[in-house]
């Protein structure tokens, strides 16, 4: 009799509207481009301005957009599934473990590092707070968190609820460390976003490490968690190819990962 085969967590697609949206400019780009080069009009747009009129070039940037723009769809879609467990790991690499810690997760979604501190637990439990919004990622919901903590082994360790990341529901100092991926950005407001850092400081243990990454806002943060009693801030990982993200995004994204302590 064969054992059962383990099914693999499905950590979902980060950015599903924008993976569509640029699908749907490169197909466009590929309309604009391929109707021009079978002649099927001038490839250019007419503006009445002057006596002459100006005349654009729009099938050239056809050409570029039906290249480029599916390009970076298909990183976004490896990031989300191969690319983002290879830096989870890398992430949690940073802290050393003992396995007892108590953990939280900012903004865990389907609990990719939720899961990835609970499989470094012993007697520790990785909790994580969302409040499950699909347009940050696919399939954003507590059942496919939970089935993932299953497929990864860790269900024992870990816990989840829903709560807003700006009014945490934990007493102060619960947590010796506090994890978040992309999460907080999605605050629009500079306050609300402060407040976040706030409560991440708050929850903290003295001594305890925050690890927080995201794509943008970095110095922002950095700020915050100084206000809020973590002097030790750290900015880890590779420079460059946060650099190279930001220069290929046009300023977009301007990715950066912090390393923080709480005094005490």
């Amino acid at each position: 009799m064969t054992a059962p085969q383990l099914r693999r967590a499905n950590y979902g697609l980060d950015a599903p509207k924008v993976v569509r949206n640029l699908v749907l400019g490169a197909i466009a780009g590929l309309l604009l481009w391929g109707s021009a080069s079978l002649g099927l009009w001038s490839g250019q747009l007419l503006i009445p301005l002057g006596a002459d009129g100006l005349r654009i070039g729009v099938a050239d940037s056809g050409r570029f957009f039906a290249i480029v723009l599916p390009l970076t769809a298909l990183w976004m879609v490896w990031e989300s599934k191969v690319g983002k467990l290879r830096n989870r790991e890398k992430m949690l690499q940073r802290l050393t473990w003992t396995g007892k810690e108590q953990v939280l997760d900012l903004g865990c979604g389907r609990g990719l590092l939720m899961i990835g501190a609970a499989r470094r637990l012993t007697t520790g439990t990785a909790t994580g707070i969302d409040i499950w919004q699909t347009e940050d990622l696919s399939g954003n919901r507590p059942e496919a968190t939970l089935d993932n903590a299953r497929c990864e082994g860790v269900e024992a360790r870990v816990d989840i609820k829903t709560a807003d990341m700006r009014a945490l529901p934990f007493a102060d100092a619960s947590f010796d460390v506090v994890v978040s991926r992309a999460a907080i950005h999605n605050l629009y407001d500079a306050g609300d976003r402060a407040k976040a850092i706030g409560e991440v400081a708050r929850v903290l243990r003295p001594g305890g490490h925050a690890l927080i990454e995201d794509i943008r806002h970095g110095g922002e943060y950095e700020a915050s968690f100084m206000r809020n009693g973590c002097t030790h801030v750290e900015r880890i990982g590779s420079r460059i190819e946060a650099l190279l993200t930001t220069i290929i995004t046009f300023g977009s994204l301007r990715p950066a990962t912090l390393l923080v302590r709480k005094a005490g």
